[in-house]
């Protein structure tokens, strides 16, 4: 089943930017936090099933495995989804510019 392409979840937005340099589950929570600036806490049991997901789908791959840990990385489809989830973000903000633009009428 490959990604349809939709909105993501925050978790995955979050993931795929971790993911940006291969990384392995624990080290991925810690790099979540990082790129979010601390707002997104990720717990063992919501990475592993967001991984899962996102490796049926395609958007990242197993990059290797060793009895302690499996090390992740972005594909070029995850990527791509990336980027287009970040234009659709970007895209969202710009909409919302009518709050900025009525704060200042009022």
């Amino acid at each position: 089943m490959a990604y349809n392409g939709g909105p993501m979840t925050e978790a995955m937005y979050y993931v795929l930017l971790a993911l940006m340099r291969p990384n392995h589950g624990y080290q991925l929570m810690h790099s979540i936090a990082e790129v979010s600036n601390g707002r997104v806490n990720m717990g063992p049991g919501t990475l592993y099933g967001v991984l899962s997901r996102m490796q049926k789908d395609g958007l990242i791959s197993l990059t290797e495995e060793d009895k302690r840990r499996k090390t992740y990385e972005i594909t070029s489809e995850g990527e791509t989804a990336l980027r287009l989830e970040h234009n659709r973000l970007k895209a969202v903000i710009e909409d919302s510019r009518i709050l900025e633009d009525g704060d200042e009428n009022g």
